[in-house]
C-alpha cells in the first residue's frame, strides 16, 4: 500500500523551523513513494490555541510549496472518537482514576528521594473515573522497545515509564490519545516527528495495543536542530519562525532547500538541489541520527545563490510582490499620512526589519515625558497575550493598560507602544499596524523596549 504520513502541528505559536523541516521530510517521503501527506491541526491546548497562529501554519506551508492531499483536520472536531477510545480504556481497565496535584507528586518525589515524575500514588485506590480527575494509564510490566528507521533499535524497559495521563481532570484527551486515535483512524503508515518525541512513542505503542489498533505505523524520529553553539533551537534566543524568514525576504525555493540539508545529504558534497531532485533522492534510510545545526549565515549562503540565479525581471517581480504583500493593508493609511515615497518606507520599516531602528532621542524623549512608560507597556504586554489580535481589542487593551497606569489620555497610553514597537513616535494608525505585525512579534518588542528600560535604569 502506498505510505500515509502526516505532520500535526498545535497552533499555540509561529510555525517553527524544526516542524518546517519535519513537514518537508513527510512531504518529500509521500511524493518519492507515491504516497499521502496529510495535515491536522492538534488544538486541544484550548488555552494556548490562537486562529491566527492556524492561518499562520496554513501559510507557512504553502510559502513551503508543501501541499497537502488531505485535511487540515482539526482534533477540536474529533471529540467522540477521543471519548469512545476512553471509555474503551475504562472498560478494560487500562486507566484508573488520580487525584493528586501537581504539588503533591513534586513533594512525594522530594520526600522519597527518588526520579521527579508520577508514582502510581493512586493506582489502587479505586477512584471513580469522574470529573474532574485525571486518567492515567496503567503501564504493565515488560518492554516497550521499537525499530526506528532513522535510530535502529530503541528498547525501553517498562519500570522506567510512569503511568502517563491520558484524559485532563476537565475531560479532555492528553496529547498521547489523541494521538494515537488520530494516526490509527487516518491509517497513518509511517509517523515521521522530532527526535524529542522518542519518550513518546513507547507510551504510544503501549496505548496502541491497548486499543488494539492493529498493525502498527513505522516510526522515523529526525535529528533535533542546534544553533551556530550547538544549544538546541529556542524561541526565546533563536529565531525559529518559518514566518519571520518569509517576512525578510528569504526565497521559499532556497529555505526548502536549506531545510533538506537538515540531517540528510543528497551525496557528492551538493548542497543547491532542485525540489525533483530532492523527491528523486531523499531516503529516509539516509537521514542521521546526530544533531542538525541550523545556521543562519549557511542560510543566507544558499539563498544568495538563489538570488543570483533568477533573470533580472523576476528578481524585480519578486521584490516587488514581497514589498508588496508587506505593507498592502495600511496602504491606504500611510498614503493619507505620507508626503514623498521616502516617508512610506520610514512609516512602514518596522514591518520589514527583524526589529525596529529606535531613534535615541525620540525614546528619551518620550521616555522623559511620561512617567508612566514601563507601567504601560508592561500592563500592555499582559493584555496582549489573551485578546482577539484585531485592531479594535487592540486599542482597548492599550487604553485599559493606559488607565492602570494612571494614563487617561489615549495619545499617552499609545506613546511607549508605538515606540516600542516601531521605533518612532509617529506613524501610520496603530491599531492596524500592530495587527498586521503580529501578536507575537508585538510582545517580542513590547518585551525588549522593558528591557532596554531595564538596561538604562542599571547603567544610570
Amino acid at each position: 500500500m502506498p505510505p500515509r504520513v502526516r505532520i500535526a502541528p498545535s497552533p499555540t505559536g509561529y510555525f517553527h523551523v524544526g516542524t518546517g523541516r519535519t513537514a518537508l521530510f513527510n512531504w518529500l517521503f509521500a511524493r518519492q513513494q507515491g504516497g499521502t501527506f496529510v495535515l491536522r491541526i492538534e488544538d486541544t491546548d484550548t488555552a494556548r490555541n490562537r486562529d491566527e497562529h492556524i492561518e499562520g501554519i496554513l501559510r507557512a506551508l504553502r510559502w513551503l510549496g508543501l501541499d497537502w492531499d488531505e485535511g487540515p483536520y482539526f482534533q477540536s472536531q474529533r471529540s467522540e472518537l477521543y471519548q469512545a477510545a476512553i471509555e474503551k480504556l475504562i472498560d478494560i481497565r487500562a486507566v484508573y482514576a488520580c487525584d493528586c496535584t501537581a504539588e503533591q507528586i513534586q513533594q512525594r518525589a522530594k520526600e522519597r528521594g527518588g526520579p521527579p515524575g508520577y508514582d502510581g500514588h493512586c493506582r489502587d485506590r479505586g477512584l471513580e473515573p469522574t470529573a474532574g480527575r485525571m486518567l492515567r494509564f496503567r503501564v504493565p510490566p515488560g518492554q516497550s522497545g521499537f525499530h526506528d528507521l532513522v535510530r535502529g533499535e530503541v528498547p525501553r524497559d517498562n519500570k522506567d515509564l510512569e503511568d502517563f495521563g491520558v484524559r485532563k481532570s476537565n475531560g479532555d484527551p492528553l496529547f498521547i490519545l489523541a494521538n494515537v486515535v488520530d494516526d490509527a483512524d487516518m491509517a497513518i503508515s509511517h509517523v515521521i516527528r522530532g527526535e524529542d518525541h522518542v519518550s513518546n512513542t513507547h507510551k504510544y505503542l503501549l496505548l496502541w495495543d491497548a486499543l488494539d489498533c492493529g498493525d502498527k505505523p513505522e516510526f522515523a524520529h529526525l535529528p533535533l536542530l542546534y544553533n551556530d553553539q550547538r544549544k538546541k533551537l529556542s524561541k526565546r534566543r533563536d529565531k525559529v519562525a518559518v514566518e519571520d524568514y518569509r517576512d525578510e525576504g528569504y526565497l521559499p525555493e532556497a529555505m526548502v532547500n536549506y531545510l533538506a540539508l537538515l540531517g540528510w545529504s543528497p551525496g557528492g558534497d551538493r548542497e543547491i538541489l532542485t525540489r525533483e531532485e530532492m523527491v528523486a533522492e531523499f531516503e529516509l534510510g539516509g537521514v542521521k541520527s546526530a544533531g542538525a545545526i541550523f545556521d543562519e549565515r549557511k542560510l543566507q549562503s544558499v539563498n544568495s545563490e538563489y538570488l543570483r540565479a533568477l533573470p533580472v525581471d523576476e528578481m524585480v517581480a519578486r521584490s516587488q510582490a514581497w514589498l508588496l504583500a508587506r505593507w498592502e493593508p495600511i496602504a491606504g493609511l500611510v498614503q493619507e499620512r505620507a508626503r514623498t515615497l521616502g516617508e512610506v518606507y520610514t512609516m512602514t520599516d518596522f514591518l520589514y526589519r527583524p526589529a525596529p531602528v529606535v531613534d535615541p532621542a525620540e525614546w528619551d524623549k518620550g521616555v522623559a515625558k511620561n512617567p508612566a512608560f514601563a507601567s504601560i507597556l508592561e500592563a500592555v504586554r499582559r493584555r496582549f497575550a489573551d485578546i482577539e489580535w484585531e485592531a479594535e481589542a487592540i486599542q482597548q487593551a492599550v487604553v485599559a493598560a493606559g488607565l492602570e497606569a494612571g494614563v487617561e489620555q489615549l495619545g499617552k497610553a499609545q506613546a511607549p507602544v508605538r515606540l516600542a514597537v516601531t521605533g518612532r513616535s509617529v506613524g501610520p494608525p496603530l491599531w492596524q499596524s500592530l495587527e498586521l505585525l503580529g501578536r507575537d512579534h508585538t510582545v517580542e518588542r513590547v518585551t525588549a523596549g522593558l528591557e532596554r528600560l531595564q538596561a538604562a535604569a542599571l547603567s544610570g
